[in-house]
């Protein structure tokens, strides 16, 4: 993906955020305002049409949105990014809604940390299971 399209693909995906609880709030607006603006997209039409209300964004697109931009297996760069700018979007109006709280639980959910050290679990485990039945074969 070009830096370009990850870029506005990362706008889509916190206006999606902002749009979680049904409406941008006014700080919300604000905050991604200043985001597109520093991020060279805030004359885009798409990303104009999502901030000034005329498209609104539905949790499923949100979802499909983020599942696209992390892929399978993200980077902790991409990851860590993707973390702090919904934060900054989250914590922008004061108010932590229900949804906004849950998706910050789906995002911790998705840390590459804990994913490669329950991967490393996963494949320790399997490990001792065919070395276990290898054991009760031998015995049998």
């Amino acid at each position: 993906m070009t830096d370009d399209r990850k870029v506005k693909q990362m706008m889509k995906i916190l206006i999606g955020a902002a749009w979680l609880d049904g409406k941008i709030q006014p700080e919300e607006k604000a905050y991604l305002e200043k985001v597109a603006k520093q991020q060279g997209v805030g004359e885009d039409s798409e990303i104009q049409s999502l901030l000034n209300d005329l498209t609104s964004v539905k949790p499923e697109q949100f979802y499909q949105w983020l599942e696209e931009h992390l892929g399978d297996r993200p980077s902790v760069d991409d990851y860590n990014q993707l973390i702090d700018t919904i934060s900054g979007l989250i914590y922008s109006d004061g108010d932590i809604d229900t949804q906004e709280a849950e998706l910050l639980n789906r995002l911790q959910a998705l840390d590459p940390a804990q994913i490669s050290q329950q991967s490393r679990r996963d494949s320790v485990l399997k490990t001792i299971q065919k070395l276990y039945r290898r054991w009760i074969a031998q015995q049998g």
